[in-house]
Formats: structure tokens, C-alpha cells, sequence
């Protein structure tokens, strides 16, 4: 009886070992589904980040433009 109380502990401890290993393979899991993600949004951030300066650097373009000529504008109607 001794025998069989042995291996039936020793299956319970597989079977905890098993569950374990099946709970740590689902957070794995989730962890690189998660870590998919946050590199998405990474591409994503720096995506917007470069059009974002894109964006500042025409407009300051234009506002250059712009200021040249409201300064040449006068000096052009002069006589």
C-alpha cells in the first residue's frame, strides 16, 4: 500500500507540475501578445513622432515665407 500511496503522490505532483507549466506557458503567452502590442505602438509613436516633425519644420517654412513677404510687401509698394 505503501507503493501505491507513493506514485499516487508522485502523479499528483506531476499533475501540479503540469498545471504550472500550463499556467506559465498561457502568461508567456500573453506576455508576448502584450510585448506585440507595445512594439506596434512603438512603430506606431515614432511613425507620428517623424511626421509631427515633418510638420513643424513646414510650418516653420512657411512661416518664414510668410514673414518675408509682409517684409517685402511694403518695400515693394514703395515708389
Amino acid at each position: 500500500m505503501e507503493l501505491y500511496s507513493l506514485v499516487g503522490e508522485t502523479d499528483q505532483h506531476t499533475d501540479n507540475h503540469g498545471r504550472q507549466s500550463g499556467e506559465y506557458a498561457a502568461i508567456n503567452s500573453m506576455l508576448d501578445q502584450i510585448n506585440s502590442c507595445l512594439d506596434h505602438l512603438e512603430e506606431k509613436n515614432d511613425h507620428l513622432h517623424a511626421r509631427l516633425q515633418e510638420l513643424l519644420e513646414s510650418n516653420r517654412q512657411t512661416r518664414l515665407e510668410f514673414q518675408q513677404q509682409l517684409g517685402e510687401a511694403p518695400s515693394d509698394a514703395s515708389p
